[in-house]
């Protein structure tokens, strides 16, 4: 009774608990490797099982590559680096829908594009860590 009475009513999340300037693109790049990969393996293998459980990593894979970018999006980039870039709103926006893609595709080809997006984002990223 005592634990239904004090349990949490809501539960949030988040990227951290503190704004701990920990970003780096390479969370949403390896995730993304992890979905071409997937679907390479998919293409490769006819067992109906392996099939099954390939869909189900890719598309939490790809759910992740999407979370991740998320966050560098409206955590890390700021309105200075949007002015320097401004091809940077359209570029998250286009590896959004490329990784929201890989989850209704099970063709290679799709993982490489999200995965051309993201070095894109990467590249700019480290510049912006220079200044």
């Amino acid at each position: 009774m005592f634990s239904r009475l004090f349990a949490p009513r809501v539960t949030a999340h988040a990227h951290c608990d503190l704004p701990c300037g920990v970003y780096d693109p390479a969370q949403a790049r390896i995730e993304a490797e992890s979905v071409k990969g997937t679907q390479e393996k998919y293409q490769a293998n006819e067992d109906a099982d392996f099939r099954v459980r390939a869909l189900i990593i890719k598309e939490q894979r790809a759910e992740a590559v999407k979370h991740h970018l998320s966050v560098l999006w409206s955590d890390y980039f700021k309105a200075p680096h949007f002015e320097k870039y401004p091809e940077l709103h359209q570029l998250f926006n286009d590896a959004l829908k490329a990784a929201s893609a890989t989850k209704a595709s099970t063709d290679p080809k799709t993982g490489e594009k999200l995965l051309e997006l993201i070095a894109q984002i990467d590249t700019i990223f480290w510049e912006t860590k220079k200044a």
